[in-house]
């Protein structure tokens, strides 16, 4: 099977999903359209199937991909063990990336997500007492840092104007 799914990728101005996947919630993000600041954008209910999740991620990939600025490329989170070994929600975030891969056409890649779900909550409590109000953000938050941190780890395209000057 050819497979859209990439290790890595260098972003040359295009907008990005974040797509931090859970058995009940599935947070997303975006970036803006040149890559450089990622921002949560909200939080898709999710039932443990993971082909109803491609399906549900593969049509807010198609309604992005109308949009205006479009969309370029989607990373996935993905979970491991803090020693950096799998954990049973590595295949199922796997198997969702193969089934995504299979229903669109832009690149897919993984970025590490180990402790981005604790960090989203740290830093939604400093602001938010209410837990209950925390749980509805959380995902979307912890997609967000998944995406920055992607956006972080790339090499950034050098502008004309800086490379004259060097």
């Amino acid at each position: 099977m050819d497979r859209q799914i990439i290790a890595c990728a260098t972003l040359d101005f295009v907008r990005a999903l974040g797509i931090d996947y859970g058995e009940r919630r599935i947070g997303l993000a975006l970036s803006d359209a040149t890559g450089l600041i990622a921002s949560p954008w909200k939080t898709v209910a999710n039932d443990a199937n993971v082909g109803k999740a491609a399906e549900r991620l593969a049509a807010e990939i198609r309604a992005l991909q109308t949009d205006d600025s479009g969309i370029g490329a989607i990373v996935l989170g993905l979970p491991r063990r803090l020693s950096g070994e799998p954990n049973a929600q590595t295949a199922r975030v796997q198997k969702l990336a193969d089934l995504l891969a299979t229903m669109i056409v832009i690149p897919i890649t993984f970025q590490d997500e180990r402790l981005t779900s604790r960090e989203a909550e740290e830093r939604l409590s400093a602001r938010e007492r209410d837990w209950r109000r925390r749980k509805t953000r959380v995902d979307a938050l912890a997609a967000a840092i998944i995406l920055q941190d992607y956006l972080d780890s790339r090499p950034r395209p050098v502008a004309a104007e800086e490379s004259d000057s060097q």
